[in-house]
């Protein structure tokens, strides 16, 4: 895998390297105007021009605050949140989703439930963000590379979502399948992973009530480049586990197979939780570095377990943590 280094030999961004969102999201708007002009007298203009219309940059996404489910940390400030991510499927650097993300065209899309269900659904959108009232939770995020965020994230419990299609006594695992699709992810092309990008978790994993099927960040719709325009938040694991432009859930009796266990089954373990006592093999987990905190000697954060989601540790009672990584 390639990662671009900071010269001090951080995996942080320089500050001119995050793209402010009144600049990307200008930009993104004056190339799609560009690319319908150049499409006039071609045949191409009235799709290209349903394309502009249909992407949500900075829409706003009303929700009420879930204060419960919320840290009182300070937010990781949008621009860093936005500007500075993991999205393969838009480039391998971290600010490749931000400058590559605007291909993805997130309206029309609809959500597949089925498997091992009683009532399978097929939502667009609207019918997901309909679906249950919205709620804005702060959240932290931990990435297995060792940097975290605090992000306010706008959802609801996916459980309102699986208990509509009524899960049946063989539904052990929930499968998520996120987009593939070569036109509007450049990244596809790398063939680091085995695409399409899938994750999985255990059913009472899905169900819990922190586990958040999200729309948006910031009180307005998700950016495309954070995982548009519906993603899983999961607090208390890794953040590769939260799988991005979710096109497909399904509800399995095994185990599923997943991207990143799939690809180095010795560093990115199915369960994934965050744990400061189980190192990755190449790097610690014992601490992290909060994205936008400004100096670059500001002291690392401990670790906490479960990423301090103490809730959850009942999911986990009995089971060896070191081995079920």
């Amino acid at each position: 895998m390639l990662f671009k280094r900071h010269p001090n030999g951080l995996d942080l961004p320089f500050p001119s390297e995050i793209t402010p969102q009144e600049v990307y999201t200008g930009r993104r708007q004056f190339i799609t105007r560009m690319a319908a002009t150049a499409a006039v007298g071609s045949g191409i203009w009235e799709m290209a021009n349903r394309e502009a219309f249909a992407q949500t940059a900075g829409q706003k996404l009303a929700a009420r605050p879930n204060v419960a489910l919320s840290t009182d940390e300070k937010q990781t400030p949008f621009k860093d949140a936005a500007g500075y991510n993991n999205f393969y499927e838009f480039g391998l650097d971290k600010g490749d989703p931000a400058d590559n993300a605007h291909t993805l065209v997130t309206r029309p899309w609809t959500v597949r439930i089925e498997g091992e269900v009683k009532k399978p659904l097929t939502l667009d959108i609207d019918g997901l963000l309909k679906l249950a009232p919205l709620e804005e939770r702060i959240y932290r995020l931990r990435c297995v590379e060792g940097w975290s965020m605090v992000i306010p994230w706008v959802g609801y419990s996916l459980s309102n979502l699986l208990k509509q299609v009524e899960p049946n006594g063989n539904a052990k695992f929930v499968e998520f399948t996120t987009l593939a699709d070569r036109k509007q992810m450049p990244g596809l092309r790398s063939g680091v992973l085995d695409w399409p990008y899938v994750e999985g978790l255990r059913i009472d994993e899905a169900m819990h009530p922190l586990t958040l099927l999200t729309m948006g960040m910031y009180g307005q719709v998700l950016p495309n480049q954070n995982g548009a325009p519906v993603r899983l938040v999961v607090p208390w694991k890794y953040g590769f586990k939260s799988a991005k432009s979710i096109v497909r859930i399904r509800l399995v009796s095994r185990q599923p197979r997943t991207a990143w266990n799939d690809s180095a089954p010795r560093e990115y373990g199915f369960y994934s939780n965050v744990n400061p006592n189980v190192d990755h093999p190449r790097w610690s987990q014992a601490s992290e570095r909060r994205i936008g905190e400004t100096g670059l000697f500001q002291p690392k954060k401990k670790t906490l377990m479960f990423n301090g989601y103490d809730q959850v540790a009942s999911l986990y009672t009995g089971m060896d943590l070191k081995r079920y990584y």
